[in-house]
């Protein structure tokens, strides 16, 4: 994500308040937990997108949309989940389900899961008139998939409210992308 392109057609719409030192020090307590054996169940951290992230937020209304992949501390806290609500679920074992209806935040642990869901929301805010907005974070490898294609171009051709940010790390798991 080190190369982020924001459309000239957004404006910001907020101050973010969170630091990088504070989403990684957010990562780094859950890691701690996970490995002392307090967490039951799998996590997913981030790392090295905090920057980018943090600007990526300022874009989006606290009223907005997000749905995000199993990675998704940092967005989570960045659109309002409030931090020590957000450990317990992932204390839980909800890591890579965090969901919330205030802020409205979806996640899901399943490759390409949240596509459809945001494209349906858009899809919605669409006909209720509203100026509300979707976003949708998936990772590039997810990119490739024809849910991804299809929903785009769906979303396009129907002027949905729908934002996607693509978040490359030039990584299929180890792999060189």
């Amino acid at each position: 994500m080190k190369d982020l392109k924001i459309p000239d057609r957004l404006k910001k719409v907020r101050e973010v308040n969170q630091t990088p030192e504070d989403l990684i020090e957010f990562e780094s307590r859950v890691r701690d937990a996970y490995e002392a054996g307090q967490i039951n169940g799998a996590i997913h951290l981030a790392k090295n997108n905090e920057e980018e992230l943090i600007e990526i937020f300022q874009y989006i209304d606290k009223d907005d949309w997000v749905f995000v992949p199993w990675r998704n501390h940092y967005q989570a806290l960045l659109h309002g989940l409030d931090p020590e609500q957000l450990f317990q679920s992932i204390s839980e074992g909800r890591s890579m389900g965090t969901n919330s209806v205030e802020p409205n935040f979806y996640s899901s642990s399943i490759v390409g899961g949240i596509i459809p869901l945001a494209l349906g929301a858009s899809m919605a805010l669409k006909r209720k008139g509203t100026s509300r907005r979707v976003w949708c974070f998936v990772g590039d490898m997810t990119m490739e998939t024809g849910v991804f294609h299809e929903a785009y171009k769906y979303a396009k051709n129907f002027k949905l409210p729908l934002e996607w940010v693509i978040e490359d790390n030039n990584m299929s798991v180890h792999t060189p992308t």
